[in-house]
C-alpha cells in the first residue's frame, strides 16, 4: 500500500455530527483516570521479599521525594 498516494485525513473533514456525538459521549463518560502507581508496591514487586527493610525502605523512598 502506498500511503503517500492516500489524501491525508483533516480534522475538518470529520462530520460535525460524530464530533457532537464523542462530545456527548465525553461529557457523559469522563476521560480515563490513571492512578499513579504505588511506590511501596512497586519496590515490594521489583526486589525479593526481605531484601529491604522497613527503615530502609522508608529512606529509599524519602530520597525521590527531595
Amino acid at each position: 500500500m502506498n500511503v503517500m498516494s492516500e489524501p491525508a485525513s483533516h480534522p475538518s473533514a470529520v462530520p460535525a455530527e460524530s464530533l457532537q456525538r464523542l462530545a456527548q459521549w465525553l461529557k457523559c463518560n469522563g476521560s480515563i483516570k490513571i492512578q499513579a502507581p504505588d511506590p511501596v508496591q512497586a519496590l515490594a514487586e521489583r526486589y525479593p521479599a526481605g531484601l529491604l527493610t522497613q527503615a530502609e525502605l522508608e529512606a529509599l523512598l524519602g530520597s525521590f521525594h527531595h
